[in-house]
């Protein structure tokens, strides 16, 4: 059986387990890292010895690194479905899951998210957040683009692009930032949200992980 080890609010945990979710794979998900510790242990480090999370265990089979889990994961078990089965659309939603990393994860996550969620108010950079709330609707356009005529960001079906940027988009929408309007992006965000995988492991309420005076 699947083992997964990490927090059920990491926003890296949740694009494993949306993955998890969406190919309908048995595991086992085990509470690690923020409030839970365990990544200094021996034990732990023998697994990731970055003793970060995600980590999985898939059938003796130890890898970690949440886009590689997610590649590894949908080849393994969806390919045709989750993982395009031809090597040029591979190809394309590999770029996008790169790209989430790349271009939009430091904004939304790196800056929008640790400065409203993870700092004090009275210690926030107002203008950093405004910037970079600014930098990722004008990159999420790119996205606007390629998802115009489409359900999903390589055609009718859900992929492993669709996981990595998909993820992310929870928090962009719940979180007190200005966003340009992007009708395709808004449209299939919704389609995500009525997933039951997405619903499952990525709307996952964030609030509890404030700090105090946040």
């Amino acid at each position: 059986m699947l083992k997964v080890w990490g927090r059920k609010t990491s926003v890296n945990v949740q694009k494993v387990m949306f993955a998890v979710g969406e190919l309908g794979l048995q595991h086992q998900r085990f509470d690690f890292g923020g409030p839970f510790g365990g990544l200094d242990t021996p034990e732990y480090g023998l697994l990731n010895p970055n003793r970060l999370v995600p980590t999985i265990d898939d059938n003796g089979f130890v890898l970690w690194e949440s886009n590689a889990i997610v590649r590894h994961l949908a080849q393994r078990y969806g390919r045709g479905t989750l993982s395009p089965a031809d090597e040029l659309s591979f190809a394309k939603a590999d770029s996008w899951m790169d790209w989430s990393l790349t271009t939009i994860f430091n904004d939304i996550i790196g800056t929008c998210f640790l400065q409203l969620i993870r700092t004090p108010a009275k210690e926030r950079d107002v203008r950093a957040i405004e910037a970079a709330a600014k930098r990722a609707s004008e990159k999420l356009g790119i996205l606007n683009q390629q998802l115009h005529g489409r359900a999903y960001i390589m055609g009718e079906h859900v992929t492993t692009a669709d996981v990595a940027i998909g993820t992310l988009m929870y928090r962009y929408y719940n979180l007190p930032i200005a966003r340009t309007p992007l009708p395709n992006v808004e449209a299939w965000y919704g389609r995500l949200t009525k997933r039951p995988a997405y619903q499952a492991h990525v709307m996952i309420d964030f609030q509890s992980m404030k700090v105090p005076g946040a």
